[in-house]
């Protein structure tokens, strides 16, 4: 085990140590609702609803991309993060199409893949494989207990610690480069789509006053948030470019 990789767990260690010694943290009052409720063609909280389609979306098109890259880890770590895109599009649909508690779990869970996907990928990207492989298995172990435990107790801190944790790890990440031979992936531009994400959601209703009632802030947290997905597409176009370029010189 490298210093890289001893880091990464000790880390590990002590945000789940946070997470189960830490304070109760209740889940914000009147959560559910959302200042967008508009119904539109019998579609309740219609836009809320249609605003998951790009992480559909993204989800499609970065199975089709992963097809054209060489199997490896960070091949199967972006299958899973792009699978997760898509089972985050259904979940939120169906939390969105009637907010309550037990689909809000639902939602959750389907973010889990999403960040199982793209933590690992961005530790393997900077780090190693295996520590790719180790962040991502925990990612989904951690996901659903810490959803278990909100449904259970009404504590929401474990849940807080893996978002949260988990963008401020990508957030160190970005400051080193790639290692050699891994992707490059611009993890900068994966924080600043859910920092702006993040921003929208807390200003959910004031997004919908400024705009005169036409979009919510929640609604377009959905749109930014799918964005996090460019980087890693992005990322993986570079290097079947490359590989095109390399296989056309070597033939003439």
């Amino acid at each position: 085990m490298n210093r890289f990789e001893l880091t990464l767990l000790c880390a590990v260690a002590l945000s789940a140590v946070a997470a189960a010694c830490g304070p109760t943290v209740a889940q914000q009052a009147h959560y559910h609702g959302f200042a967008d409720q508009r119904a539109w063609a019998g579609l309740p909280n219609a836009l809320d609803v249609l605003s998951n389609l790009p992480f559909a979306v993204g989800g499609l098109w970065g199975l089709r991309a992963v097809q054209r890259q060489p199997p490896g880890v960070q091949r199967g770590l972006a299958a899973l993060f792009f699978v997760g895109l898509l089972v985050a599009a259904l979940c939120s649909g169906i939390y969105h199409w009637q907010p309550d508690d037990a689909r809000l779990a639902l939602d959750r869970c389907g973010m889990v893949p999403v960040f199982a996907g793209l933590l690992g990928l961005a530790v393997a990207d900077r780090s190693s494989d295996r520590a790719g492989l180790w962040t991502a298995g925990a990612v989904l172990l951690w996901g659903p207990l810490s959803v278990a435990v909100w449904s259970a107790t009404g504590n929401l801190l474990p849940w807080a610690v893996l978002q949260g944790g988990g963008m401020v790890l990508v957030l160190g990440l970005a400051l080193y480069p790639p290692r050699p031979g891994a992707w490059g992936i611009r993890l900068g531009g994966v924080v600043a789509a859910y920092a702006l994400a993040k921003l929208l959601e807390q200003g959910d209703h004031s997004v919908f006053a400024w705009t005169g009632g036409v979009v919510s802030g929640h609604s377009l947290k959905h749109v930014v948030a799918a964005l996090a997905a460019w980087p890693v597409l992005a990322a993986m176009a570079s290097r079947t470019a490359v590989g095109t370029a390399r296989h056309t010189a070597v033939a003439d």
